[in-house]
């Protein structure tokens, strides 16, 4: 083969090659494009536009008053497509872009002119689609800026994009705040009503088709989403806006003086078991508390003395004493096992009534260690069936775990009856031991508590919540007469004297505890955990309620000076503001025998003046016309009205324009029911006013 032939082998080897590369090019290219054109069209469509998730607006959570607790607004990002259709023109944009700039500096006041100005100049020259503007703004500042120079074209024209995101908020601030709770979609933290109830609340959420533009940023491709998102649903809570603001400052202000560590306070309606207030606050600085943790339902501890009404429920449903049999106390020291019960006064030899009363320690331990330190069993099994160890199934998430020892656990000691017998070794939340207090007001009945009255969607009802018995009937009647009976003595005559009110009974329990030292145990440094549990008023009980305050350091840590306080100042705001509860009492009259007449009462000075105008002889009623030698048949009557400050006047006979003036000027706001002249009011005349009293008056 010459050097001829050879090239030219050569020569056709590598032009064959090419011919045969064109081919399998031609072929490729014809399979992408015509057999698998479709799948790869829509995997470009995939990589450059897809479809975001846009949030639905959370539905709102009311107080059972209607008062607004929680909502969602709408808060935007401003952006800008620097390249819309109507200011493509670069003598279009300049020509507009330093009015804009000057409208958002006024306006937002956050930059200058020139600021806002080079920074759109700069966004125009880096040809940006999605420029942000500004960040959450209100729909108030989207209505404005929408009339600003280039905004003013629309959303093609003059390249605004409005992205829209909601927004909780609290109208009450802190009021119940870990109650109303909050809910994280992305850490899936659920707290409160928030989290319990999220997949009603959240809503539906929407989709938008989104494109991918130059930096990896995802922009709408229109206007509003292409599945619109569907609202959540709104939560009436049990909650009641005045008790609750009422019950957090009482507890505030008490937690201030003593400065305590924490404390809670709950108020539950007694047939119902709606929680109308529910506070927690943490101490966080220096006289500063905040809610930060839901004590109330959540913390598990010994609860002391208030427990003891569970150890008498116990000993006397089965006959292991009465409320009369007699028990030395032996000078207030027991001693078992090397330890000794004590109790916080020598109460000598005294009856089980009467020790219940003044909280011995030593009398109930006692009766509950020689009753069933041969079957220990019994005592803990009958704690048992009264679900005493059972969580409640509450409607919102944390509740503490309760713990009732029995002889089969592995700390179960000689020690552990006796202990338990007056609140230690157990372990329970405020509201279970409420729970308990609430069923002996409400005659045996034990309810769950509720946190939620109704779920409603756009106005209709979508579930309604109704109390759930736990336990129809706690004991006997006889031996619930008998606790009735010493929770009222506790207040009477016992360690809770202090809150005794006149116009009104409660009953309860005082618990003083201490509280261990964590790994130091009880021989650690001295804490004490003050607690207050009982009901109002006594003789129909409609509210029960339990105070707790955990290490006071300031002045008496003892229940009755602590959580006492808080107790009674509630209670009283609750009782006085409640038509139905003071029904039953009269507000006494200070005319004497001077029969009312037709005329209402004021300051003593304007009456007589238009008295004497109208030539009518005034009479001041007194209780001593007579001994003054006043004729009362000889004019008209009538009564001065003094506005003492911080006491409630007396407003009975008053037309409504009158009684609305005197009880504004004395700081009580005014709930008006019926017309004609005053007939009652909810407030007696000279108890003292607390800050946002409320006062029923009632007109006939």
């Amino acid at each position: 083969m010459n050097i001829r032939t050879n090239i030219l082998l050569r020569v056709y080897l590598a032009f064959g090659l090419i011919i045969l590369f064109a081919v399998a090019v031609v072929a490729k290219m014809f399979q992408v494009q015509v057999l698998e054109g479709e799948m790869y069209r829509a995997m470009a469509d995939s990589l450059s536009t897809k479809y975001a998730e846009v949030e639905a607006s959370r539905g709102n959570i009311y107080s059972i008053d209607g008062s607004l607790l929680a909502t969602s607004v709408p808060e935007y990002d401003i952006r800008m497509d620097l390249l819309a259709g109507g200011i493509e023109d670069n003598e279009v944009f300049y020509s507009k872009v330093d009015s804009l700039a000057a409208s958002l500096a006024n306006y937002f006041k956050d930059k200058s002119e020139r600021d806002y100005s080079r920074a759109l100049r700069n966004a125009r020259h880096d040809r940006q689609r999605y420029f942000l503007v500004k960040r959450n703004i209100s729909y108030q500042d989207l209505k404005a800026i929408k009339k600003f120079p280039i905004f003013n074209m629309g959303r093609y024209k003059g390249g605004m994009i409005a992205v829209q995101e909601n927004k909780r908020i609290l109208p009450f601030r802190d009021l119940a705040y870990r109650t109303i709770g909050y809910y994280n979609v992305h850490s899936e933290t659920a707290v409160g009503l928030e989290g319990a109830y999220g997949d009603y609340i959240n809503g539906e959420t929407g989709r938008r088709l989104v494109q991918r533009i130059a930096g990896g940023v995802w922009m709408p491709v229109n206007e509003d989403a292409e599945i619109a998102p569907k609202a959540g649903a709104d939560i009436i809570a049990t909650i009641d806006v005045n008790m609750q603001d009422l019950a957090q400052n009482a507890l505030k202000k008490q937690l201030i003086k003593s400065a305590a560590d924490f404390g809670c306070v709950i108020v539950m309606e007694v047939k119902t078991g709606e929680i109308k207030a529910i506070a927690n606050f943490t101490k966080t600085a220096e006289d500063t508390y905040k809610e930060t943790f839901n004590y109330a339902i959540a913390q598990s501890a010994e609860p002391g003395s208030t427990f003891k009404l569970a150890s008498y429920m116990v000993g006397l449903e089965d006959g292991k004493f009465g409320i009369h049999d007699i028990v030395d106390t032996e000078g207030g020291r027991y001693k078992i096992y090397r330890h000794t019960i004590r109790d916080h006064e020598n109460e000598g030899v005294i009856d089980m009534k009467t020790a219940f009363e003044r909280s011995s320690n030593v009398a109930i331990v006692k009766k509950i260690y020689l009753g069933y330190k041969d079957n220990p069993s019994a005592f803990t099994s009958h704690l048992h069936k009264l679900h005493l160890n059972e969580k409640l199934g509450l409607q919102i998430p944390g509740e503490g775990k309760p713990w009732i020892k029995t002889p089969k656990d592995k700390s179960w000691s000689g020690l552990t009856l006796p202990q338990m017998a007056y609140g230690y070794e157990v372990k329970m939340s405020p509201i279970q031991i409420l729970t308990l207090y609430n069923a002996v007001a409400n005659n045996g009945k034990m309810v769950a508590p509720l946190f939620v009255h109704e779920i409603r969607r756009l106005g209709n009802t979508v579930e309604l919540f109704k109390a759930r018995t736990i336990n129809e009937k706690i004991c006997s009647d006889k031996t619930l007469a008998l606790l009735k009976e010493m929770l009222e003595g506790v207040v009477e005559e016992g360690t809770a004297k202090s809150i005794k009110n006149p116009l009104y009974k409660i009953a309860g329990k005082t618990g003083t505890a201490q509280v261990a030292d964590g790994a130091n145990g009880y021989r650690g440094k001295r804490k004490y955990q003050a607690s207050f549990c009982g009901y109002f008023p006594a003789d129909n009980p409609k509210y029960s309620m339990i105070v707790v305050v955990q290490n006071p350091t300031k002045g008496s840590y003892y229940a009755a000076s602590v959580a006492g306080p808080v107790f009674r100042e509630v209670a009283d705001v609750v009782f006085g503001s409640d038509l139905e509860m003071v029904s039953n009492y009269k507000v006494p009259q200070l005319v004497g025998n001077t029969k009312m007449p037709e005329v209402k009462g004021h300051s003593k000075s304007s009456t007589q003046t238009v008295y004497k105008k109208l030539g009518v002889k005034a009479l001041y009623a007194s209780n001593n016309q007579e001994e003054l030698g006043i004729d009362t048949n000889s004019g008209i009557a009538y009564k001065e009205v003094k506005m003492n400050k911080g006491l409630v006047p007396d407003v009975s006979g008053m037309g409504l324009k009158d009684a609305l003036y005197v009880l504004g000027n004395s700081g009580l706001s005014p709930v008006v029911k019926g017309k004609g002249e005053v007939v009652n009011q909810s407030l007696a005349a000279g108890t003292p006013i607390y800050k946002g009293t409320k006062i029923t008056i009632e007109l006939q």
